[in-house]
């Protein structure tokens, strides 16, 4: 059983103002989630396609596959047209994409919100890594089933309880907000979102499906005066997916503005929220939760060559991090294990350690960190893990 923090015994409340207004909410209206934002990569920058990447992290080839991935969008769209040039461009078949609306508009591009919070680039972002991922590990196209909501905070858990009740084996999450925006929540309507989150976390654990949440990039603050860390990914029962800096012959903790506070980087700290959890074996103690689980490559320097708009474009971000993973765990079976962060903590083989960079909050060392986590996935490993006779049982929260 998950132990939750009382949020009603919290005296802070004002701690939660920097955040409502460096996103310009007044006080009347609900904090909402937001992908990252996107930013241009450096000129010199060496990017990667998926399937190299795929190459790079040693991924499997041959599974079984079946497993159905789900992704949440919070607003934006795509275009057929960009996930066609796409999957061409890198020798790919198409995908099968349905669309499901929860609530909100659905499927609706070309909606820009400004000039570098575009959430059609997180949408196309999610669908090509996660497809194109699953096809170089089964050599099939994936099934895509896109959750579309609109960005209110409590969206999110219908959303998760709809991609799990429909068979998603995975669910990939880019969408998120400071602890404190779930707090402002209970203070304002009396709904503690963030426990109903991680009850709609543990259900869908129940029904096999796997979430991978992205851990923000902004850095140990989130964007906030203070350290916190992001939900969903700090809710025990999600994978929370860090971000690195991964060039041809180094990996490294994503950092672009060194010694910069809330400047552009992985996010990863300790939850305020969620009590540590006893099988996050060998992670350094802190007041709660430690986040990240897994990490792998985010920096837009390094980043994923997608396509979206009409044309190729470099993103990145731990929003990549998340359909990446995804994409990896829904081509071990139609089914997964629901619950897999005690299975991953309990084989650190299956990971390769981070152990230089920081977060400007944790810094990398040997072994589990808060900006890194157990490290990379080491992918033909974790498949071995999850695909022979001797899987380890789904574990039981």
């Amino acid at each position: 059983m998950t132990i939750h923090r009382s949020m009603s015994q919290r005296k802070d409340v004002p701690k939660c103002r920097p955040f409502f207004e460096m996103i310009d909410l007044k006080e009347d209206k609900l904090p909402q989630a937001r992908p990252p934002k996107q930013f241009a990569p450096d000129p010199v920058a060496k990017t990667w396609t998926v399937p190299e990447l795929c190459e790079a992290y040693g991924w499997p080839k041959g599974l079984e596959g079946g497993g159905v991935i789900g992704i949440l969008a919070m607003g934006g769209g795509y275009q057929p047209s960009d996930l066609e040039a796409y999957f061409e461009g890198i020798g790919q078949p198409m995908p099968e994409v349905k669309n499901i609306v929860i609530n909100g508009v659905g499927n609706r591009p070309n909606q820009p919100v400004s000039e570098d919070f575009d959430p059609d680039v997180e949408i196309a972002l999610d669908i090509e890594v996660a497809a194109s991922a699953y096809y170089v590990a089964t050599g099939q196209p994936a099934k895509i089933r896109v959750y579309w909501t609109d960005m209110d905070l409590r969206s999110m858990a219908p959303a998760i309880q709809k991609a799990a009740a429909d068979g998603c084996s995975v669910l990939s999450i880019s969408w998120g907000a400071p602890e404190n925006a779930w707090e402002w929540l209970f203070w304002k309507f009396g709904q503690n979102v963030a426990v109903q989150l991680e009850a709609t976390l543990i259900r869908a654990a129940a029904l096999g499906m796997t979430v991978f949440a992205a851990a923000g990039d902004r850095e140990a603050n989130a964007g906030e005066a203070q350290k916190t860390v992001n939900l969903p990914a700090a809710c025990p029962h999600a994978v929370a997916c860090a971000g690195t800096s991964k060039t041809r012959d180094k990996e490294v903790v994503w950092n672009n503005d060194p010694g910069k506070i809330n400047g552009i980087g992985t996010g990863g700290g300790y939850s305020s929220l969620f009590f540590p959890q006893a099988w996050a074996r060998g992670a350094p103690v802190g007041i709660g939760r430690m986040v990240p689980d897994v990490a792998g490559n985010a920096d837009k320097n390094t980043g994923y060559r997608i396509f979206v708009h009409g044309s190729e474009r470099v993103t990145g971000g731990t929003s990549a991090v998340a359909p990446l993973y995804a994409g990896l765990f829904a081509a071990f079976a139609k089914k997964s294990n629901g619950f897999v962060n005690p299975i991953l903590w309990a084989n650190r083989d299956c990971f390769q350690d981070i152990t230089e960079g920081n977060n400007d909050g944790y810094v990398a060392t040997i072994g589990p960190d808060p900006c890194s986590g157990l490290g990379v996935l080491i992918a033909h490993e974790l498949a071995n893990l999850f695909t022979t006779q001797d899987a380890p049982a789904p574990y039981k929260a």
